[in-house]
């Protein structure tokens, strides 16, 4: 199952504070590749990435589900959201796609409209709780969490051994 990072936006520079992130963000993305091939996408816009998102299916898309990071989303744990990763995968998604949003969060249109691809392809509108993260740093978080998931799920003891 591929594991996309998406998100809007520039793309992660080459140095400075902004790339101590993206670094980060690659290692806990490399980490994954034990489990599972990584990639990320950067779109320029919201609707650029919502297109890409919810285009008729092709036979190479043809089990994507998505996961839009957002605050009105739900909160999970993280067990609870290795278990929510590991029914997709039992499920056979053969991609999981986990977008970020714009900088002022979402549209209320993309929303609305986005509600019923999230219902169909069993995705989910998901929080990290009612803190405002910058985007590097929720970038950071979600491959984080995306690499405990793995290890939850492996029985590895990076969860348990915090």
């Amino acid at each position: 199952m591929l594991l996309t990072l998406a998100h809007i936006g520039p793309k992660p520079p080459k140095s400075g504070d902004k790339a101590h992130f993206d670094a980060l963000t690659r290692l806990y993305l490399d980490r994954i590749s034990a489990w599972h091939p990584t990639e990320t996408q950067i779109f320029p816009t919201e609707a650029a990435l919502v297109d890409w998102l919810t285009r008729p299916a092709k036979a190479s898309r043809t089990a994507i589900v998505p996961v839009l990071l957002d605050r009105t989303g739900r909160a999970l744990s993280s067990t609870e959201f290795a278990s929510w990763f590991a029914t997709r995968r039992d499920q056979g998604a053969q991609r999981l796609v986990f977008a970020i949003g714009p900088a002022d969060g979402w549209s209320p249109s993309v929303l609305d409209q986005i509600q019923n691809h999230l219902r169909a392809h069993s995705g989910l509108l998901l929080s990290f709780g009612p803190i405002t993260l910058a985007h590097d740093l929720a970038r950071l978080v979600l491959a984080e969490q995306l690499y405990r998931a793995c290890t939850i799920l492996a029985g590895h003891p990076y969860h348990t051994g915090h």
